[in-house]
This record gives structure tokens, C-alpha cells and sequence, in this order.
């Protein structure tokens, strides 16, 4: 491989966006330090406008470092500057896309939409629960009702975007795959995983047969971890 910079990734184990990310990082074997931070820290807020996570710091020698923050910005440096293994899809492997913007599609679907209807309605509330040991399941399944509702809509229309078997676009592993597979990994770690399809299960599965998806569970909700 050609000479990289050095980086460096902010964010703890336990983000959804920053796991995304390292799951990118670790496929292209590109090496990165990681700085465990929880988002609008001191850390955080001093290498991200808005304090969340993740950052990439690009270190260049006798340049000024980088800091290049937004995980779909992250995403794209990574592809630029190590092309290959490919997570994106080329003009032979459309396989259910029309075009290749469409696997970016479905990372921003996945950003926008999932984040909030798997993290914010459901997983956060129930994992503050665990935590606290209050409310009773009954009490909780009754507040996060709606929430799961919606949550089941969400995860019905992304399984419309993706192939009957295999990876979210069947044989070819892409972004795609590295943006859904945290939130919902979080979610088959809480009791509501029990709404995951066969499908979605099938996937889970195939997903975490893959190294590098091991070497970034330790930190996360589905080991039992905390930010």
C-alpha cells in the first residue's frame, strides 16, 4: 500500500456513526488510533463544530492536520484515498441499484431515518432502563409503544431496498452494510430485537461473520459496554 497519512478516530466504540467508520477503516486496512470520547465532550467539541462524533483527524507530515468530521464525508476520504477493496458499487455490480448513488442513498437513509427511529425512540430508553432497573418492561414496552411502531416502518422500507439474500446488495459488500449493520446490531442487543425479520436476522448474521465487524464489537451495546 502507498504511504498514508497517519489517523486518528474520535469517537467511543459505543457511536453507531464512529463504529461505521471503523468497520471502513479496518476492511481497507487502513491504521487509526482511536480516541474514546462521547459526543459534546471537551474532546469532541474541540475537534467537531458541533460537537458529535465521529472526527477524523488526518495527520500530514509538514502539513497542518485535517479534521474532517461527518461520517458520509469520512466515508467518501476513505474511498478516494484507498480505492481498493471496493465498498461501493461499480458500474458492473448495480445488482438492485439503477445507479451507484443509490448505495449512498441508502447510507443516508440510514443516517437520517435510522438513527433516530433505533437509537432515539427505542434503544436509548431501554437501555437507560437496564441501567436504572426502573421502568418495569410492561411500563416500558408501554412508553416505547409508538416508537417501535415506527421503528417497524422504517425497517420494513430499508428491507424493500435490499437483495433477498446475502449483503444489502447481495453478493458485494458496501457501505451500505457498514452504516445499518451498528444500529441494528444495538437493537438485536435489547429486547425489541425480537421485531427483526428473518431477513434482517439472516443479514445480522452474515455480518457478523466478518472480521473486521468482530474486531470492532468490543466497546459496543452488543457486547454489554457502555459509552
Amino acid at each position: 500500500m502507498f504511504n498514508l497519512p497517519s489517523h486518528t478516530i474520535v469517537g467511543t466504540p459505543f457511536s453507531t456513526f464512529t463504529r461505521s467508520i471503523t468497520l471502513g477503516l479496518r476492511y481497507k486496512g487502513i491504521e487509526y488510533k482511536q480516541i474514546a470520547t462521547t459526543p459534546h465532550s471537551d474532546v469532541a467539541d474541540k475537534h467537531h463544530p458541533f460537537g458529535m462524533l465521529p472526527t477524523l483527524i488526518i495527520q500530514q507530515v509538514g502539513r497542518n492536520d485535517v479534521r474532517l468530521c461527518e461520517s458520509q464525508a469520512i466515508a467518501r476520504y476513505i474511498d478516494r484515498t484507498v480505492p481498493l477493496p471496493s465498498l461501493d458499487l461499480a458500474a458492473d455490480e448495480f445488482i438492485l441499484a439503477a445507479i451507484p448513488e443509490k448505495m449512498w442513498e441508502f447510507v443516508s437513509l440510514s443516517g437520517s431515518q435510522g438513527f433516530p427511529a433505533v437509537e432515539i425512540n427505542v434503544v436509548k430508553y431501554r437501555v437507560q432502563a437496564i441501567d436504572d432497573g426502573t421502568p418495569s418492561d410492561s411500563e416500558l414496552r408501554a412508553s416505547i409503544r409508538d416508537g417501535v411502531e415506527e421503528l417497524k416502518l422504517f425497517l420494513a422500507r430499508m428491507e424493500g431496498l435490499m437483495a433477498k439474500e446475502g449483503y444489502v446488495y447481495g453478493p458485494k459488500l458496501t457501505w451500505a452494510d457498514f452504516f445499518l449493520y451498528p444500529l441494528l446490531a444495538d437493537l438485536q442487543a435489547t429486547p425489541e430485537g425480537e421485531i427483526l425479520s428473518e431477513r434482517m436476522l439472516g443479514w445480522l448474521e452474515v455480518m457478523g461473520e466478518l472480521d473486521v465487524v468482530k474486531a470492532t464489537s468490543p466497546g459496543t451495546l452488543a457486547v454489554g459496554a457502555r459509552p
